[in-house]
C-alpha cells in the first residue's frame, strides 16, 4: 500500500516552487464571468442515484469488501462504529449493503422480504489510503477488498449506477415457487381443484398461464400467482 503514495512528495515540492510574482500580476483577470462561481443550493430530496455517483472529490470511490455470507449487517455495523471512535469520517463516507425487495408467493400467500442482491459482498465509498484501507480491512467479519492483492479495485460509475438503480426499484422482484412446465393446483377462482401444467409466468403483471384439462382438451387459463400453488 504505501508504494501507491511515493509520487505524491515530488508532485507537492513541484507545488511549492515560488512562483514569479510578475507572471502572476500579468495575468489577465475575466471579470464577466464571476456568477459561474456562485454556489447553487439543491434540495436533498432532488439527489438522484447519478448524483451519488458523480462525487465532488475525485479521489472518492466505491469499493467492494468481501465478508461471509450472512454477516453482511454485523460487518456494516462493526465498521460504522470504527469509523466513529477512530475518526475516519473524513476518509470513509458510507457503508452499504444492496439488498432488493422481493415479493414471495408461497402457498398462497404473498409477503415482502428483503433479499441481498451480493450475499457476502458490502460496498464502501470511501478516499484510498493506508489509513482507510487499514481501518476497513480490519474490521471484524471483513475478510478482504475485492481486487489484485493488497490494490483494491475501485467499482465503474456505470456499475455503481446500476447497483443503486436495482436498489431504488419502486416495483419489488416477484419469487415464486413454480415455473413453467410444472405442475400446479388452482386454489381459487372458477377453476378451483383443477389441477394443469405452467406455460408461461408473467412477472410484470404477476400471472401465471395454466394448461388445464377441461372436457378432455388442454385449455389456458390465465390465473393471479395467488390463485395457484405447486401441486
Amino acid at each position: 500500500m504505501s508504494e501507491m503514495y511515493d509520487s505524491d512528495s515530488d508532485e507537492m515540492k513541484a507545488i511549492e516552487e515560488p512562483v514569479d510574482q510578475a507572471e502572476v500580476d500579468s495575468t489577465p483577470v475575466d471579470s464577466t464571468d464571476e456568477s459561474s462561481s456562485e454556489p447553487t443550493s439543491e434540495s436533498a430530496d432532488e439527489i438522484t442515484s447519478e448524483e451519488i455517483v458523480e462525487e465532488d472529490d475525485d479521489e472518492r470511490a466505491w469499493f467492494v469488501i468481501h465478508c461471509y455470507s450472512g454477516y453482511e449487517k454485523k460487518v456494516r455495523h462493526n465498521l460504522e462504529q470504527r469509523i466513529e471512535t477512530m475518526g475516519m469520517k473524513d476518509k470513509i463516507f458510507d457503508v452499504v449493503i444492496p439488498t432488493q425487495e422481493e415479493m414471495e408467493v408461497k402457498d398462497g400467500k404473498r409477503r415482502i422480504i428483503e433479499r441481498h442482491v451480493f450475499p457476502g459482498y458490502v460496498l464502501v465509498n470511501m478516499i484510498l489510503s493506508e489509513e482507510s484501507w487499514y481501518v476497513v480491512r480490519n474490521t471484524p467479519g471483513v475478510t478482504g477488498f475485492v481486487g489484485m492483492g493488497n490494490d483494491p479495485t475501485p467499482l465503474r460509475p456505470e456499475e455503481v449506477s446500476q447497483i443503486l438503480r436495482r436498489m431504488e426499484a419502486d416495483a419489488p422482484h416477484v419469487k415464486v415457487s413454480f415455473k413453467s412446465g410444472e405442475r400446479v393446483r388452482i386454489i381459487d377462482g372458477p377453476f378451483n381443484d383443477f389441477r394443469g401444467t405452467v406455460s408461461e409466468l408473467d412477472l410484470e403483471r404477476n400471472k401465471v398461464r395454466v394448461m388445464v384439462n377441461f372436457f378432455g382438451r388442454e385449455t389456458p387459463v390465465e390465473l393471479d400467482f395467488l390463485q395457484v400453488e405447486k401441486a
